[in-house]
């Protein structure tokens, strides 16, 4: 990359990844968040599916609810009860999962995960998660380099 890099001793001030790694924490905070993906709403079947102690879920979720991850709602069917749903800044975190996912399939045991995901439409595997340029071409980290804010071109200026 060039030669302009990010300040890295200061706790990530204008770096979002700090902050992105702040709200979601660890390893739970990701598998509650594959299980949402999958649909799974209540506090009972992801205690179950995951295997996760209930007070670690319960601190998880919490923890994703006041985050704005996920949301608390009552159950349509059953007032009493709770769902949590993925909002639009949880769903946004989409990329990012399947990104995890195709890295561990690469350089975990390297086979696909199973099942695979698919697009729905045509049932076959999706692409793999890559950067791209403003012009969609497929980047690489030697592609990369800092610039400052104050140095980019504005699209209104063009």
């Amino acid at each position: 990359m060039g030669k302009l890099i990010e300040n890295l001793a200061d706790g990530g001030g204008e770096c979002g990844l700090p902050h992105a790694l702040e709200a979601m924490g660890e390893r739970w905070s990701f598998m509650i968040l594959r299980a949402a993906f999958n649909g799974l709403k209540h506090f009972e079947e992801m205690q179950a599916s995951l295997g996760i102690a209930r007070n670690i879920l319960a601190n998880r979720l919490g923890r994703l609810v006041a985050t704005g991850i996920l949301e608390r709602q009552p159950c349509p069917d059953d007032r009493r009860k709770i769902e949590y749903r993925l909002t639009a800044k949880g769903e946004s975190l989409l990329p990012a999962m399947i990104a995890l996912r195709q890295w561990g399939e690469r350089w975990g045991d390297g086979g696909l995960s199973n099942p695979v995901l698919c697009d729905r439409r045509d049932r076959q595997p999706v692409q793999r998660v890559r950067i791209h340029a403003q012009d969609g071409r497929a980047l690489d980290w030697h592609d990369l380099t800092w610039v400052d804010q104050s140095e980019l071109v504005s699209e209104a200026a063009e």
